[in-house]
């Protein structure tokens, strides 16, 4: 079974980080939530969305890295909101761990502010198309803004990147196909009534 870790930060945005959740979870994947920044609860995290929505997640970063630091998993998806990407940017841990698994072949992913102002922080969109949040491309590196495409949402080989809230399905979808297959995202797309 392949497994994805999504990593939570006060401030993230609901949507873009429940959505995948939901989605992968009903692919058969397993997905870890990981809390990055926010209230200690056990060897878990209280984490505040956008929207005052609280979520414990499933372990911490130090838990999480405590297993999954030296072989991360098959997937990584850092959702947006502006307050939690700039939490998320500010873990030089969790920084470190994308570019290892970046290095090791795993999907990266991340969407609205996410893709610019922490994957910005790493080597990983280095000669790779991405999109993000119109206008959150001027707040990354200046070598990879060339390489941002106006798009609803890019896969450009293991690097997956969306615009926003209103991309978080089709951008869960993505991820479903590239992870599971075509079949079972024909299946959840049926059971969600997608259009």
């Amino acid at each position: 079974m392949k497994t994805v870790a999504v990593f939570f930060a006060d401030g993230f945005e609901d949507i873009e980080a429940l959505t995948p959740v939901d989605y992968l979870r009903r692919a058969g994947l397993e997905v870890i939530t990981v809390g990055v920044k926010g209230k200690p609860y056990n060897d878990s995290m209280i984490v505040t969305s956008s929207h005052d929505v609280r979520i414990i997640t499933d372990c911490n970063l130090d838990t999480y890295l405590s297993n999954y630091g030296e072989n991360a998993p098959d997937c990584l998806l850092c959702p947006g909101g502006s307050r939690g990407a700039e939490n998320l940017s500010e873990c030089e841990a969790l920084l470190n761990h994308l570019e290892n698994a970046w290095n090791q072949g795993k999907i990266v992913s991340a969407i609205c502010a996410s893709p610019a102002v922490v994957l910005g922080k790493t080597n990983i969109p280095h000669g790779k198309n991405w999109t993000c949040y119109p206008g959150m491309d001027k707040e990354t590196n200046p070598e990879y803004v060339g390489m941002y495409v106006n798009k609803t949402f890019v896969t450009d080989g293991k690097l997956v990147t969306a615009r926003g809230a209103g991309a978080s399905e089709e951008f869960a979808m993505e991820l479903v196909r590239l992870l599971a297959d075509e079949a079972t995202a024909e299946k959840i797309k049926k059971g969600t009534l997608q259009r």
